[in-house]
């Protein structure tokens, strides 16, 4: 089948058949279609659209276009988590050990960063010596034996999903709710989970700024789930600032470890409590979500979270010593901060702007090819509805390279409104939608 045919079919707004969306998942999948004419129709879908029916056949398409891990042998519903990306969005380390912990296994398929959007796998590979890399015998021998393990796509699993996600990331075509959707469902089915759970971000930080859009594409990925027999839940979030205060991958895994060690608290663990609540639910050991929501809390007071961590950092090659000390993570030659330039209220953040920044010190990537420096971006030292005076600091950039980090400063200190006003503050909740929902 013609590639360029099928382009110029999604170029004039026409949906595709299966037989064409065959055509170009599998030609992604064995590397058969160059990246250029992936490119190319990525971007057509992306000014075009698909159709429902178009979003679902393509989402089938990339979950067949590798195995399909079967987890039957566990025993037990396996759930998964994912997010639509944020930035400071760090809940997959606080509540897969805190979830696993309360005795529900944890199957975890995880990517990494996509345009100003963190990945939990860089994350996760800023700990020394932690893989995220392992075969499917592996992922389930852990998942049974640890109770929770975080890895990125085999080769094996949804290799055409793998092969758009890196070029998305590179060509400006990421906030698409139906290559987000069957970029996120695919690898959600695949991995052989019993019971999704999603968390769907929205605001200034998020792939979809309004309320009205995270509704639609948490809704399309519930419907697709219900067409394939699989239970998938999605929490509609917050992203108008930072959820959490850290922004960079080490930076990331430290403040994890001092949540899940009761050093701080704060709208990032509030936001893991929710969508932990719910994968106890989905999971059949909690009837509510107060329920849930207790049992995660008494893991957290017990230190068995923070046990169950450590557990799965050792199990997956990594130092899991920087659990009790996070001065074994990488860490950033300078400290740069960030100060305001008048006295006000914190009255509201371009999220997507600080996600860019702490890009821009080297915390992602601008090309598939780039490396990135696990110890630079940003901890942020003020909230949405914060007083400051001038002078204060608004955030402090961790670097390694000066060469452009007062550029970085301003832009952070820009993407910061200072107001005489004080503000209302957004809700971190926002929706709940499960499949008798569509």
């Amino acid at each position: 089948m013609n590639m360029v045919d099928i382009i110029l079919k999604k170029k004039a707004g026409l949906p595709l058949n299966k037989e064409e969306i065959h055509a170009f998942a599998e030609g992604a999948a064995r590397g058969t279609v160059p990246d250029y004419q992936l490119a190319a129709l990525l971007m057509a879908i992306c000014f075009q659209g698909m159709n429902e029916e178009e979003t679902t056949t393509l989402t089938m398409e990339m979950m067949h276009s590798g195995s399909v891990v079967d987890l039957s042998g566990i025993g037990e519903i396996c759930v998964d988590k994912h997010s639509t990306g944020g930035v400071g969005d760090t809940t997959t380390l606080v509540l897969v050990p805190l979830v696993a912990a309360c005795g529900v296994k944890v199957a975890k398929l995880s990517g990494r960063g996509l345009g100003h959007t963190g990945g939990t796998l860089d994350k996760l590979e800023s700990i020394p010596g932690c893989s995220v890399d392992m075969d499917e015998a592996q992922f389930i021998r852990q998942v049974r034996d640890v109770g929770c393990a975080v890895i990125g796509q085999t080769r094996e699993l949804c290799p055409a999903d793998k092969a758009l996600y890196a070029l998305r990331d590179v060509t400006g075509t990421v906030g698409s709710i139906p290559l987000i959707a069957s970029s996120i469902v695919s690898k959600k089915l695949a991995s052989g989970a019993g019971a999704i759970v999603l968390d769907v971000k929205t605001g200034s930080g998020a792939l979809m700024h309004t309320v009205e859009d995270s509704v639609r594409l948490a809704r399309t990925m519930v419907a697709i789930g219900k067409r394939a027999g699989k239970p998938i839940y999605a929490v509609v979030t917050g992203m108008e600032q930072p959820l959490g205060t850290h922004v960079g991958n080490a930076l990331e895994v430290k403040e994890a470890v001092d949540l899940l060690a009761g050093r701080a608290r704060g709208d990032l663990l509030t936001v893991s409590l929710g969508l932990g609540a719910r994968m106890l639910m989905a999971a059949g050991k909690a009837m509510t979500l107060e329920e849930g929501e207790a049992m995660l809390e008494e893991a957290l007071s017990s230190g068995r979270g923070l046990a169950k961590l450590k557990e799965m950092i050792t199990a997956q090659g990594g130092d899991a010593r920087i659990c009790d000390d996070v001065s074994l993570l990488p860490h950033a030659s300078r400290r740069m901060p960030v100060t305001a330039d008048r006295d006000g209220w914190i009255a509201g953040m371009d999220t997507t702007a600080i996600g860019y920044c702490a890009q821009d010190l080297g915390a992602g990537r601008k090309t598939k090819a780039d490396r990135i420096d696990p110890a630079v971006g940003l901890v942020m030292q003020v909230r949405l509805g914060d007083y400051v005076h001038k002078g204060d600091a608004l955030a402090v950039l961790h670097i390694n390279k000066p060469d452009g980090a007062s550029e970085v400063a301003a832009r952070v200190a820009a993407a910061i409104r200072i107001s005489e006003e004080k503000p209302e503050i957004p809700p971190l909740f926002y929706a709940g939608i499960g499949p008798s929902d569509v």
